[in-house]
């Protein structure tokens, strides 16, 4: 797969950190599954993932007070 950034061929598995600004706090999710260009360090997530990360977003939302960490391996 070739990286929408750089145009490089260096797309591989990994994990990432993602961040959502929501109504009233900011939510971390750490560990999501992703492709991350080895070169530029983009970072892709498809469409299950995005998926289940609103689905997290939701949840958390509705709780938290300023700041949430959640780990997605555990939230999914």
């Amino acid at each position: 797969m070739k990286c929408f950034s750089c145009k490089s061929d260096t797309m591989e598995q990994s994990s990432s950190t993602y961040t959502a600004q929501a109504a009233n706090c900011i939510i971390i999710i750490k560990n999501v599954p992703c492709m991350k260009c080895r070169q530029c360090g983009d970072v892709i997530y498809n469409t299950k993932i995005l998926k289940k990360i609103e689905e997290i977003i939701g949840r958390i939302e509705s709780m938290a007070s300023e700041v949430a960490i959640v780990d997605y391996q555990k939230s999914a």
